[in-house]
């Protein structure tokens, strides 16, 4: 018996460039509830984008989630006592998520000094269709490819 659906919250724009999605970024960034040290981190890399590249780094941002943001993901679905990897569409509010989720976790794994210029870095290599989280939706699409013989289970 599944419960009700999850409301969604309703998420007040950053202070600085009124994007939604930028606070949805941000409040990944965050650690233990931080947000003053999150937005310095967010703002920080944004301001080395700009300097870098003379463009707005809220485009470049939203450049870069587009390059990140997956179409398809396999799901796993049991059928008969066996558990198939079966490709799905992704939904557009997941696909946003899925997208700054590996972002954020491929900027802390870079090995740059502090984390203003790992997510600089990150997202710059985003823009330009390399790095750790393009190829994570590579990977995505490639098992949802590699898998397409199961796509008649879908739900």
């Amino acid at each position: 018996m599944r419960r009700r659906r999850a409301e969604v919250r309703d998420i007040l724009p950053d202070p600085k460039f009124g994007d939604i999605v930028v606070t949805k970024f941000m409040n990944q960034v965050m650690l233990h509830g931080k947000k003053a040290v999150a937005e310095k981190v967010v703002y920080g890399a944004f301001d080395n984008i700009e300097k870098k590249l003379r463009k707005s780094p809220v485009e470049i941002f939203h450049t870069a989630l587009d390059n990140i943001r997956p179409e398809m993901e396999v799901r796993s679905r049991r059928v008969g006592g066996a558990t198939y990897q079966v490709p799905m569409d992704v939904r557009p509010a997941r696909a946003q998520s899925l997208a700054i989720r590996w972002l954020v976790d491929f900027s802390r794994k870079r090995s740059e000094k502090t984390m203003v210029d790992r997510l600089t870095n990150e997202l710059l290599d985003a823009f330009e269709n390399r790095g750790g989280a393009v190829r994570k939706r590579e990977e995505t699409h490639k098992m949802a490819d590699a898998n397409k013989a199961f796509a008649h289970y879908r739900w």
